[in-house]
């Protein structure tokens, strides 16, 4: 943005400063608990779009009941916003049919589980509502309403600008970030979940999210083949599962409304607060593509030295690197609901040459599956699973020749397979216990039987695999079996 249109923009926020964003008798004092409002068409047909906003205050004295807030209550003995502790922002997106977001509460109370924090939740549903053409052109309007309380708190009440934490939903994220804008970058943080991508995709970085709006911006994306936007816009940017078609969320046109239009947007908002609860650490491995991520080209966070982004309220999403990375893709991947902690399993299975092609499945014990499809000019194969486990707990391979009995290789050589959980922290290599006697082991229906007699594998049929490896080194040995059927 160039310097005019910031001293424009400067210009206009002076003005808004010297009104208050709602008249202080307006704030209940009653105990009474302020609600989101909800809007209906015959209102929109009406007065069309009516950028009003009003805010709303939870903190760890008040979870579930909100305060309406502004900069002329926080003084009030009767006000539970504390200016020495951080404030996280939250910013709703774009409702098709004028309802108020139903989960503003429980995002408000997981930040306030993870931190002791003032949560201002802007409620602006009044303009961003039915047209969404319109919410467009009006975003900026709420922008600058939220950047003259953001103004006064500092101004009046010395809150510092490295202190606020915006959080946007959707277009609130887009709001957020020209908050950030007008503030020339000196907010802490925003974090996007699923940033809108219908009319931003193509947008002037001054017009929508982008790393220059914080002093560190994260962003989450699950949808952005759709709702979502597909580019990065952040300093980190979390592609969950590639970024679109969320595991668990329907694929039908004959599923609900919610399954099929919505899930795969509303996924980053889950999963954020599923990382907030602590249930498990979401880390991201930087990558240039979805695609070289599942093939294994990319199996540690040397961008970082060594230290994966994740997902949540660390400092800088846990990144220690400075200056920051700008626009960093981070892959991870996540089950199909909450708490969505997945481990990621860096499979290979090397075989040896083959005449035709095949098809091998491959499953890890807890039920993880992967089909290999084999072809002849290649022998070493690799992708990356989500695992309900960690490594170590990994007990069990099986592997079975699902290809067509009319055209599939009728034997496989399978020469080794080697398991290893990302970032390649600790390592797991299994390698058939024959090996010292064989070069290959042919795979066939008696593969069994003839390990049995040469004494290879147990009753069941197991085949007794090399230990667990921490560093190449695990004081506690465990015994890893590969099954053949």
């Amino acid at each position: 943005m160039l310097w005019e249109d910031k001293a424009i923009l400067f210009s206009i926020l002076l003005v808004y400063s010297s009104s208050q964003v709602l008249a202080s008798d307006e704030i209940q004092e009653d105990g009474q608990c302020a609600e989101l409002n909800n809007t209906r068409w015959q209102e929109y047909r009406q007065q069309r779009v009516r950028v009003e906003v009003q805010y709303l205050l939870l903190t760890r004295r008040n979870p579930d009941c909100a305060q309406k807030f502004d900069q002329d209550f926080v003084g009030k003995p009767t006000s539970y916003f504390n200016t020495s502790r951080p404030t996280k922002v939250i910013i709703h997106g774009f409702s098709a049919l004028g309802r108020k977001p139903s989960w503003v509460t429980d995002l408000a109370q997981a930040l306030l589980g993870a931190q002791d924090a003032n949560v201002v939740v802007v409620d602006w549903i009044y303009g961003a509502s039915f047209a969404y053409n319109l919410v467009v052109e009006n975003y900026k309007e709420v922008a600058l309403q939220i950047s003259v309380l953001v103004n006064q708190l500092q101004q009046k009440h010395g809150c510092r600008l490295e202190s606020f934490h915006l959080i946007g939903v959707s277009l609130g994220a887009h709001v957020a970030g020209f908050v950030g804008t007008l503030f020339e970058g000196k907010i802490g943080r925003i974090t996007g979940l699923d940033p809108a991508g219908p009319m931003f995709k193509g947008a002037d970085t001054s017009d929508r999210l982008d790393p220059t709006d914080a002093l560190f911006v994260d962003a989450i994306h699950t949808d952005s083949d759709h709702f979502g936007i597909s580019i990065p816009v952040g300093h980190v940017d979390f592609f969950l599962n590639g970024g679109m078609d969320q595991t668990g969320c329907a694929r039908s046109r004959f599923a609900s409304m919610y399954g099929y239009v919505i899930c795969d947007h509303m996924r980053a908002l889950h999963v954020y607060m599923s990382a907030l609860n602590g249930t498990c650490q979401l880390t991201g491995i930087p990558c240039a593509s979805y695609e070289d991520f599942l093939k294994g080209s990319c199996v540690d966070c040397g961008v970082f030295k060594g230290r994966c982004p994740a997902i949540g309220l660390q400092e800088n999403s846990g990144i220690a690197t400075s200056p920051i990375p700008e626009q960093q893709k981070v892959f991870l991947l996540t089950t199909s609901s909450a708490p969505f902690c997945a481990h990621h399993i860096l499979l290979t299975l090397e075989v040896s040459p083959l005449d035709k092609s095949a098809e091998v499945e491959v499953m890890l014990s807890q039920g993880t599956e992967h089909h290999f499809r084999l072809k002849t000019e290649a022998t070493v194969y690799r992708t990356v699973l989500a695992h309900p486990v960690t490594l170590c707990q990994i007990d069990s391979i099986r592997l079975r020749n699902t290809g067509a009995r009319l055209y599939r290789q009728g034997d496989v050589h399978v020469k080794s397979v080697c398991v290893s959980e990302l970032p390649l922290r600790r390592l797991v290599r299994l390698q058939q216990a024959g090996f010292l006697a064989f070069s290959a082991v042919r795979w066939t229906e008696t593969m069994s039987h003839l390990l049995l007699s040469a004494g290879y594998a147990n009753n069941a049929g197991h085949i007794r695999l090399v230990d667990c490896f921490l560093f190449q080194v695990l004081p506690r040995k465990r015994k890893i079996s590969l099954i053949f059927v």
